[in-house]
C-alpha cells in the first residue's frame, strides 16, 4: 500500500487467522506473518500455502499489503525446499514482500522468480548506517528492519544514510530479547533449538543465581514507544512501525495495532492518545519500557525481583473446601480466555481456558486434575482474551473470506543451482584469536595470530605482526561507534594489515578499499553455499561457518561451497551478545541456571558477552574436517574468571539434529 512519506504503515504480526482478521479489522496496513516452514518464529500456529493464498488475495482487496517471514538460519539441505516453497509463494500467493535474514534466502528468491520486494530481517543485525547501503546493493534488499536496540538518534543517523529505493522499518512494540537481534546462540548451544531458525527455548526467561541473589537478570521487559512514535512520524524514511507479536493472540494484535493507528492519524488529539494508551495497557504484555529509545533517558528494561511473565494480572487463586482451588477474578473472563495460573517459570504453573462467562470477583473452580499442583494464592494471568466485540468484527471478516476461491497448491521439482565448488582446497592452518598484546606467535609453531580489533592493540604490537595477524571487527557495531571503527579499520590498513575476519557482512562497508583479504566471521551465521555465493558476490575470500550447525552439515558443506571455508573448533563461544547488562551483576562474576549451567558476563567496547563455562572443543573432529575440505581452524581465546573453574568441553550440536 503507497503511503505519504509522513505517513508510516502500521505493520501487524499474525501467528494464525484470527490474528490476521484482527490486524485488519483494527486497520492494519500490512501484515506480516510465516508459514509452516523457515520462520523465525516457528512456535508460532502459522500459515499453510492454501490457507495464505486466500488471506492474501483478500488483504489485497481491501488495500492491505502481506509480508511472508522466511528469515531464518538455513542448512544445506534446506535449499532445495526453500527454493520450492518460494516459488509456489511466487505464483501461488504473490505477497508483497519476503522478508530474510540469511544471505543464501536473497539468491533463493533470485533463483523463485519472485518479483516482491525483499526486506532484511532484523536478525541480519544491520546495525550501523554504511551497511545499509551493502545490503541492498549485495542482496537486494528494498528495506531493511533496524535492530530494536537503537535511539532515535541511531535511527536519524541510520534514516540520513539510506540510498534511494531503501526504507527502513522499526519495532514500535512488542517483547524484548536480552540479545541482539541475530547474536543469540544461547537456545543452541544449551540444547539444539536455534532461535536462528524459530526455535528459541528463551533461556533468558529463566530464574539465574549470583551469589546469594536469585533473579531473572535476563528477563526483559516489552518495548512500548506509545506517545513517542510522534517523533518517528517526521522521518520519511521509516515507512513501517512494527508491532512485535507472531505468538500473540487476536485480542493484542487488536488493541496494539488500533492504538498506534490512533496515534499515527489523531496524535495531537488529547482524547485519542488517552484512548490508545488505555488499549495498550490492556493489551496483554509484559510490564513495558521505553528503553534506549531517548538518549537522555535510557533505561535498562530488566526487573530481577519481578515474575516478568506476559498476561495482565487479573487474580489470585483461593483454597475453596472440597472445590479445590478457584480463581478470585478481577476482572470479568470471557469465553475462550485463556488463563495462567502461576508464573510461566513456576514448576506448578498451568494454562487454563475459560467455558463460559464469569462476572467480575465472582470466581471460577478450577478442574482438579488440569491444575492438581496450584498452590493458594498464586498469581493468574489473563493471557489472551475473546472479547465479544473483537470477535464478532474477526468473524465478519472470516465470513466474507469465505467466499474467496480455494487456492491449488501444485508441485515443484525446482533444484537451486549451486556455484561451482572451490577445487583444489587450501592448506589447512590453525588461527589463534587473541584480546591481549602478550600473544607473538612464532611461524615456528604453524599458528596464524589473530586479535580483536582495538586501539590499543594497533599501537602495542610491531608492525611485523599486525601485517601477519589477522584483525577480526566485533559482532555488532552501533551507529554511533560507527566513525570509530572505521577509524580503526584504516589505522590497521595504515600499519599494514591485509587480513581481515568481519562479525557482519555490512563491516566490509567501512573498510578502506586497499585491496584487503576479507573473510566473514562465524557471527555472520552462514550455514550453506548459497549463503557462502552471496558473501563471494561482495568479495568476502573465505567463510568461518555457524557454530549451531551439527556434524552431518558440517562435513558436507566445504564439497559445496565456492570459498575455502574455516570452522571454531576450540574456545568459549558467547552464548549471545547485548547491549544492556541488569546493574547489580558484576562482570566477570559467574551466573547459575536452575539446571547448574555457569556463564559469566564480560564487557568489551559496548557490548556484553554471556559465556559457558564449557568451552567449544572439537578438536577430536579435526581429522574428519580436514578430509571434508576445511581450510581453517579457529581456537578463540577469552580471559577466563579467576572464580571459574572449567566444567568441562562441549561438542555444541555436532551429535544433534539442529531445530
Amino acid at each position: 500500500m503507497e503511503m505519504s512519506p509522513q505517513k508510516p504503515e502500521i505493520l501487524a504480526p499474525a501467528g494464525d487467522q484470527s490474528a490476521f482478521f484482527a490486524a485488519l479489522a483494527a486497520g492494519a496496513d500490512a501484515v506480516y506473518l510465516g508459514l509452516k516452514s523457515f520462520s523465525a518464529r516457528m512456535e508460532a500456529q502459522n500459515f499453510s500455502l492454501s490457507q495464505l493464498a486466500r488471506l492474501v488475495s483478500f488483504a489485497r482487496d481491501r488495500g492491505v499489503g502481506v509480508y511472508v517471514a522466511m528469515n531464518s538460519l538455513l542448512k544445506p539441505d534446506d535449499l532445495s525446499s526453500a527454493l520450492r516453497l518460494v516459488e509456489k509463494l511466487s505464483t501461488l500467493v504473490k505477497p508483497q514482500a519476503l522478508i530474510f535474514a540469511d544471505p543464501g534466502m536473497a539468491l533463493v528468491a533470485r533463483q523463485a522468480g519472485f518479483e516482491g520486494e525483499l526486506h532484511l530481517s532484523t536478525l541480519a543485525n544491520v546495525s550501523h548506517p554504511a551497511g545499509l547501503a551493502f545490503g541492498q546493493k549485495f542482496l537486494g534488499a528494498s528495506r531493511i528492519i533496524l535492530p530494536r536496540e537503537l535511539s532515535i538518534d541511531e535511527i536519524k543517523l541510520c534514516a540520513a544514510a539510506c540510498p534511494p529505493g531503501l526504507s527502513l522499518e522499526v519495532f514500535v512494540h512488542g517483547a524484548l530479547c536480552y540479545a541482539v537481534s541475530g547474536r543469540c546462540y544461547w537456545s543452541s548451544l544449551m540444547g539444539g533449538k536455534s532461535g536462528l531458525r524459530g526455535r528459541c527455548v528463551q533461556p533468558c526467561r529463566r530464574l539465574y543465581a549470583a551469589g546469594k541473589t536469585t533473579g531473572r537478570f535476563f528477563s526483559c521487559m516489552d518495548l512500548c514507544l506509545d506517545v513517542l512514535v510522534k517523533t518517528l512520524a517526521a522521518i520519511p524514511q521509516v515507512r513501517a512501525w512494527k508491532i512485535e507479536g507472531r505468538k500473540k493472540g487476536p485480542h493484542f494484535v487488536y488493541n496494539a495495532v488500533a492504538a498506534y493507528r490512533m496515534l499515527r492519524d489523531c496524535g495531537t488529539d488529547p482524547d485519542a492518545k488517552r484512548d490508545a494508551l488505555n488499549l495498550l495497557a490492556n493489551s496483554l504484555g509484559r510490564p513495558s519500557t521505553h528503553y534506549g529509545f531517548l538518549p537522555q533517558r535510557t533505561f535498562v528494561p530488566l526487573d530481577p525481583q519481578s515474575p516478568m511473565t506476559s498476561g495482565l494480572l487479573c487474580g489470585t487463586t483461593e483454597q475453596k473446601g472440597q472445590k479445590g482451588i478457584s480463581i478470585k477474578n478481577s476482572v470479568p473472563l470471557f469465553s475462550g480466555d485463556l488463563l495462567r495460573i502461576g508464573s510461566e517459570d513456576s514448576k506448578s504453573h498451568c494454562i487454563v481456558k475459560v467455558r463460559s462467562k464469569v462476572a467480575k470477583s465472582k470466581g471460577l473452580v478450577l478442574n482438579p486434575k488440569s491444575c492438581a499442583e496450584v498452590a493458594k494464592d498464586s498469581p493468574v494471568y489473563l493471557l489472551d482474551r475473546r472479547d465479544p466485540a473483537i470477535m464478532a468484527a474477526i468473524r465478519k471478516l472470516e465470513s466474507q473470506a469465505e467466499h474467496m476461491p480455494p487456492a491449488e497448491v501444485k508441485p515443484s521439482n525446482l533444484e537451486p543451482l549451486l556455484p561451482r565448488p572451490l577445487n583444489p582446497k587450501p592448506a589447512p592452518r590453525t588461527m589463534a584469536v587473541f584480546r591481549e598484546k602478550g600473544f607473538l606467535a612464532d611461524k615456528k609453531q604453524g599458528i596464524t595470530p589473530a586479535f580483536w580489533l582495538s586501539g590499543p592493540l594497533l599501537d602495542a604490537l610491531p608492525q611485523s605482526l599486525v601485517a601477519r595477524a589477522w584483525w577480526w571487527t566485533p559482532p555488532v557495531i552501533w551507529p554511533d561507534d560507527e566513525a570509530k571503527w572505521s577509524l580503526l579499520l584504516k589505522k590497521a590498513v595504515q600499519k599494514g594489515a591485509k587480513n581481515f575476519v568481519l562479525n557482519a557482512p555490512w563491516h566490509k562497508a567501512l573498510l578502506p578499499d586497499s585491496g584487503a583479504i576479507c573473510w566473514a566471521g562465524p557471527f555472520c551465521n552462514i550455514a550453506n553455499p548459497l549463503a557462502i555465493a552471496a558473501l563471494s558476490n561482495a568479495g568476502f575470500a573465505g567463510a568461518i561457518i555457524s557454530p549451531e550447525l551439527p556434524g552431518k552439515d558440517v562435513l558436507c558443506l566445504p564439497g559445496l561451497s565456492c570459498l575455502p571455508l574455516g570452522i571454531v573448533t576450540k574456545g568459549p563461544f558467547p552464548l549471545c551478545i547485548s547491549r544492556i547488562k541488569e546493574p547489580s551483576l558484576k562482570t566477570g562474576l559467574y551466573i547459575t541456571s536452575p539446571k547448574k549451567e555457569r556463564a559469566w558476563i564480560s564487557q568489551y567496547d559496548r557490548n556484553y558477552w554471556i559465556f559457558s563455562d564449557q568451552p567449544l572443543s572439537l578438536e577430536k573432529e579435526i581429522p574428519l574436517l580436514k578430509k571434508a575440505g576445511f581450510s581453517l581452524f579457529v581456537q578463540l581465546n577469552e580471559p577466563w574468571p579467576d572464580n571459574l573453574e572449567q566444567a568441562r568441553t562441549t561438542r555444541a550440536n555436532w551429535n544433534l539434529k539442529l531445530l
